[in-house]
């Protein structure tokens, strides 16, 4: 046989050799790829589910379960069933991955503390301690209270419950403007205006500005677009 027919077939060899090789790795990674898969579950919404059926449902999904031990009060779920889970509902996990849940332990009847005085967060606290559910939140806004303090309960204190609502003051309602750009104008002109809305207005320092005529505002403190209210401190900064 010819040395370029020889060539000719082992090169034929090796392409098909090669061919086979690269198809024998595609399907490899698609096989694993679709293993991986295969042992991905959809995590099942176990909240409101007794602990019983919500275990077994993990199961059915060769998940495990695991249970806190300590149970939380709720007004809605009842006792001993699922009151929250992580991770989530719809989320993708492993198989024989666990899955933490709390229980309800139920609504707690108790007597309402006394809350009134006291800042929402140490109130929010106290009825936690004390088993019991923080219901609704409403505002006020007063001079009258500090802001942030439980200005008023229900039910009142010693009440067998087992919520409890507050009523929390956030402070006076202060007017609000937008900071306006006060670039290029002139830095008493605004000073005036300003203050005649109840802003501290200063003028810190001036500054060489070429082209510029004297006392033409070049910064300011805070910039434009930004919030702010009447007793603010605004401070400008002016050619000379």
């Amino acid at each position: 046989m010819p040395i370029s027919a020889r060539v000719w077939t082992a090169g034929k060899l090796l392409l098909l050799v090669g061919a086979l090789a690269t198809t024998f790795v595609v399907f490899a990674i698609l096989a694993a790829r679709v293993a991986v898969r295969a042992r991905d579950v959809t995590v099942p919404d176990l909240v409101g589910r007794p602990v019983g059926e919500a275990t077994a449902l993990a199961a059915s999904l060769e998940l495990h379960l695991n249970v806190e031990g300590q149970r939380r009060p709720d007004l809605k779920v009842p006792s001993g069933h699922v009151l929250g889970q992580e991770p989530p509902p719809g989320s993708q996990a492993r198989r024989q991955r666990s899955i933490r849940v709390w229980l309800s332990s139920g609504p707690r009847i108790a007597r309402a503390p006394a809350l009134v005085g006291e800042s929402q967060r140490a109130a929010e606290i106290r009825l936690v301690q004390e088993g019991l559910v923080g219901g609704s939140v409403a505002e006020i806004r007063s001079d009258l209270y500090p802001p942030d303090v439980v200005v008023a309960q229900d039910p009142a204190p010693g009440a067998e419950t087992a919520e409890v609502r507050l009523l929390v003051n956030r402070g006076e309602d202060r007017a609000a403007y937008v900071m306006p750009d006060l670039i290029g104008v002139s830095g008493d002109r605004a000073a005036d205006i300003l203050r005649g809305q109840g802003f501290r207005v200063s003028i810190t320092a001036q500054a060489e500005a070429t082209g510029l005529p004297a006392g033409i505002v070049t910064r300011q403190v805070p910039a434009g677009g930004y919030q702010v209210h009447p007793g603010d401190a605004i401070s400008i900064e002016v050619s000379r």
